[in-house]
């Protein structure tokens, strides 16, 4: 039975023990829940790839509760520690090579020579990571390529019985993915766009980020084609709506509305947008309808990982 366990500092402290003994525990961060596993156990890695039944080339995100804990794994450039600086704890993920005496297990890594690692924003989350007192492996808690979780029902609903305990921190603040920037190579470049906006890594920078190449190989969480998918089909750009469909809207509503409408932010706002967007995703999901209609979204700020999101949503289904 899986433990819906609250975020009291008992409840952490027993989430933190589950970590310790090799379990699986689902966790609050900004951005989705994630389905945690000690990262240095190879046991509890590999249960986190049949939890999911996730493919095994697809690499982990590591997370920790400071940066000086992930240094300990990985190698540092005077551009990832600016990153760092600038944006931890928060909604990016840098990937960075691997530290030769790293005890990660190399479950994590994919067979690559690199390690995605961050440190999230929640303190319950970064709270958990120092009482487990181990980094975490957790990609987020849902079955492989479907729609990611934003609240511990989510979790619940779809891997109950599979993991130990959810820690239930509320809703997520963000609602899609952490940004994923590589920094293995001279360039940086940007492998997922998600919940911190390019426009904002590249101020920093001062240079535009790289783009990873068709069919490079699969470096980050996030990369595979098809990801994020409910049952229904998605219809992206759609300027009308089907009298079968569900129409999944942002702004302004048409008059017909299908046979079922949710609105991402009625003010148009993406970043209420990508809050609500896996939500909502399972709610049109839940209502049986076979094709979802969805309005177009800007393509700047949080809106680029939105549509990046619909976009492997919308794509055929890996079998």
């Amino acid at each position: 039975m899986t433990l819906h366990l609250s975020n009291s500092p008992q409840d952490i402290a027993k989430a933190a023990e589950l970590l310790q003994q090799g379990e699986l525990v689902s966790f609050a961060t900004e951005t989705v829940y994630g389905l945690g596993g000690n990262a240095r156990d190879d046991q509890a890695v590999a249960g986190i790839f049949e939890a999911k039944g996730r493919p095994r080339f697809n690499p982990l995100i590591v997370h920790f509760p400071d940066r000086q804990a992930a240094a300990q794994e990985v190698l540092f450039s005077p551009m990832a520690l600016e990153l760092a600086e600038a944006f931890w704890p928060g909604p990016l993920t840098l990937v960075l090579p691997r530290r030769e005496d790293s005890r990660i297990s190399l479950l994590c890594s994919a067979g690559l020579d690199t390690l995605a690692v961050r440190v999230p924003a929640p303190e319950t989350a970064r709270t958990l990571l120092r009482m487990a007192d181990c980094p975490v492996a957790a990609p987020s808690a849902n079955r492989a390529g479907k729609i990611s979780p934003t609240r511990a029902e989510h979790v619940m609903d779809e891997l109950s019985r599979r993991i130990a305990a959810v820690l239930d921190d509320g809703a997520c603040t963000i609602g899609v993915e952490s940004t994923v920037v590589s920094l293995a190579d001279e360039r940086p470049s940007l492998l997922r766009p998600g919940g911190l906006a390019r426009e904002e890594l590249e101020n920093l920078l001062g240079a535009p980020l790289e783009l990873p190449v068709a069919d490079s190989p699969v470096a980050s969480p996030g990369m595979l084609r098809s990801h994020y998918a409910p049952q229904a089909i998605l219809r992206l750009n759609a300027t009308s709506v089907g009298a079968e469909e569900a129409y999944l809207a942002f702004g302004s509503e048409p008059e017909d509305k299908g046979k079922a409408c949710f609105n991402l932010s009625p003010a148009g706002d993406l970043r209420e947008a990508a809050a609500n967007l896996f939500a909502a995703l399972r709610e049109l999901d839940r209502s049986g309808i076979s094709m979802i209609a969805v309005a177009p979204i800007p393509d700047t700020g949080l809106g680029q990982a939105i549509n990046d999101r619909l976009q492997r949503a919308a794509a055929p289904r890996v079998t």
